[in-house]
């Protein structure tokens, strides 16, 4: 099948610094493809240049007759004056918007209860909007667009974590194209858990190539790991393997003359041999030394701002060690609730007790703070925090600590005032470190980061000792960084989520089908009749059939999986079975739905 969008032998350099070199690559029919790499590595310039907004030094860029394409750029860069109607629907009447499960689709996830939210109605003007306002509807106007090939540039960003995961089970089932194709998808972003939950495919721009790896996130770090065991990208590597070659000479003629294969489970034999990436019992026994036993303590305490109550009446303790993600809808409070901790914001009532030996750092979402440096070197904005720290029971310089960050080379001599919005965010992190704090506040980490920072960023705190607080929308990093969640719901409450972001999600689905959900289809009318009870009955034996055929597709999916291990050698077995495999995938998907809709007609 020819590609709907390719480069052929495509060559770019912008400046001094070359991005593409003689790439070929396509993006087909049915395809989902997630852009990693570093900051400044060309992902979004290889996007811009698949839609025709970049041209090229050399090689051209393919297109397929009549396949339309849109892109989401970074910059949100919405018409002066526009209304929100004419920017998401354009020239689309509302019997025909209203009349259109897709759009509406659209329209309620990204944009929800349009008049009663603060995007004020149809006719409201987009000039006065917050980023995040502004992100929302340029999302909604490409999906609403609904092109062959879309492209999505950090579409995630100022999305909370229940609205990144509508969108992702919206990209994951995005519509089929006239024809019965399915549309391509092309998406540049940070976040691991959106890659992996959208991903079939994964592009990495490194060094001015693209190179390819099946599967998310997830898939493309063991494809990787191979990749960089067997091309042994280090001298250690190479050593490393080089004894093992001879560990396997030595066992004699008979293994010399049989014909190893590659294995699809090599890279995940790497990772079972891997340790845990942190030492929790270590690491809490360095915290309570360095800490002792109370770090906070909110008790009955309630947090007011601008008329609103944040908490209300919440015991929170907070032990030496601990380390807890912060998870709520935007708005509920999650950097003012940090505040508090801190002292920045009085309480309403209750108290806050503070351990006498808590050191606090804060990483905010601004970066006002690297203003007094600007004029110095990276390595000298670095050292005047201090020239030496401690991390995981080792001593580690200021140099070797912004190098593990990124700064290698001769960037540590780059002066601050040059470096991008990225680099900053990392030289802000490397100062916060070196100040040695035993507690840290992460605000909303990932803001400018590219994943092999986020990914150095973790590795890093792994060995750190000390309580540790995160808020931020991106779940993988929740779940990677900290042990423990708690939601904001807006309601004045602080939840403890023991399963994690799925349960703040499915609390939010609740919120939705109550009170929330009633006010958002409008107010319910006497007399509107619900399912009969032989619906309800019929109802029921649906929802026990479809659960019989949801057993059968999950042992099927063990038992394919199983077959894929034992064929790993053989290409033509592996691509009939990854085939059987997506067909299972997408009948499973239909039996879910099937079974969500008899499961709402049988409660009725």
């Amino acid at each position: 099948m020819a590609p709907l969008v390719a480069l052929d032998r495509a060559g770019l350099t912008l400046g001094v610094q070359p991005l593409l070199d003689r790439v070929s690559l396509g993006l087909s029919a049915g395809e989902r493809i997630g852009v990693v790499g570093r900051n400044g590595g060309g992902k979004s310039t290889l996007m811009r240049t698949l839609a025709g907004l970049q041209p090229l030094d050399s090689g051209r860029v393919i297109r397929s007759t009549g396949v339309s394409v849109a892109l989401l750029d970074q910059s949100d860069d919405l018409p002066t004056g526009a209304t929100v109607g004419d920017l998401v629907l354009g020239s689309l009447q509302e019997h025909e918007w209203a009349g259109h499960a897709r759009v509406r689709e659209i329209l309620t996830g990204l944009l929800g209860d349009l008049d009663a939210s603060a995007f004020g109605g149809w006719g409201n003007t987009v000039d006065a909007m917050s980023g995040g306002e502004r992100r929302r509807l340029a999302l909604a106007r490409v999906l609403v667009l609904d092109p062959d090939v879309l492209m999505l540039d950090e579409p995630t960003n100022h999305l909370d974590v229940e609205g990144i995961a509508w969108l992702a089970g919206y990209l994951a089932g995005r519509r089929n194209v006239p024809g019965g194709a399915a549309g391509g998808l092309l998406v540049v972003t940070h976040d691991r858990w959106f890659l992996d939950a959208v991903s079939t495919r994964t592009w990495e721009v490194a060094d001015a190539q693209v190179h390819t790896y099946d599967g998310g996130y997830a898939a493309y770090v063991l494809a990787k790991a191979e990749r960089d065991r067997v091309a042994a990208v280090t001298q250690e590597r190479r050593a490393n393997l080089m004894r093992k070659e001879l560990a396997w000479l030595r066992r004699g003629p008979p293994a010399r003359t049989s014909k190893p294969k590659f294995r699809l489970d090599a890279a995940a034999a790497l990772i079972q041999a891997e340790p845990e990436p942190r030492d929790r019992v270590e690491l809490a026994r360095f915290a309570t030394t360095r800490l002792g036993k109370d770090v906070f303590d909110l008790v009955g305490a309630t947090v007011e701002l601008g008329g609103r109550t944040l908490l209300d009446r919440v015991t929170w303790r907070i032990g030496p060690g601990d380390r807890y993600g912060i998870v709520g809808v935007n708005g509920a409070g999650k950097s003012t609730v940090l505040s508090a901790l801190l002292g920045q914001v009085s309480l309403s009532t209750g108290k806050l007790k503070t351990g006498q030996t808590v050191h606090s750092a804060r990483l905010t979402q601004d970066l006002r703070e690297l203003q007094a440096v600007a004029g110095m070197s990276v390595i000298d904005a670095i050292t005047t925090v201090r020239s030496y720290t401690s991390i995981g029971g080792k001593e580690v310089s200021a140099s070797q600590l912004a190098t593990r960050l990124g700064f290698t080379g001769g960037r540590q001599q780059s002066r601050v005032g040059d470096l991008s919005g990225g680099e900053r965010r990392r030289l802000q992190f490397v100062r916060v470190l070196m100040d040695e704090p035993n507690v840290l506040m992460l605000d909303e980490p990932t803001n400018d980061l590219d994943i092999e920072t986020l990914t150095s960023m973790e590795d890093v705190l792994d060995g750190w000792a000390g309580t540790l607080l995160v808020v931020s929308h991106d779940r993988y990093l929740l779940e990677r960084m900290t042990d423990r969640q708690v939601a904001m719901l807006g309601d004045g409450s602080l939840r403890d989520l023991p399963g994690g972001v799925e349960e703040y999600l499915e609390l939010r689905r609740r919120t939705a089908g109550s009170g929330a959900g009633a006010s958002a289809r409008g107010p319910a009318r006497a007399g509107d009749p619900g399912a009969s009870a032989e619906q309800q009955r019929r109802a029921r034996k649906a929802l026990d059939r479809l659960d019989k055929q949801l057993d059968r597709a999950n042992r099927r999916e063990e038992e394919l999986h199983a077959q894929m291990a034992a064929a790993s050698g053989d290409p033509s077995a592996l691509m009939a079975l990854t085939q059987e495999l997506d067909a299972l995938h997408a009948e499973r998907e239909a039996l879910e739905e099937q079974w969500l809709q008899a499961a709402e007609q049988a409660d009725e």
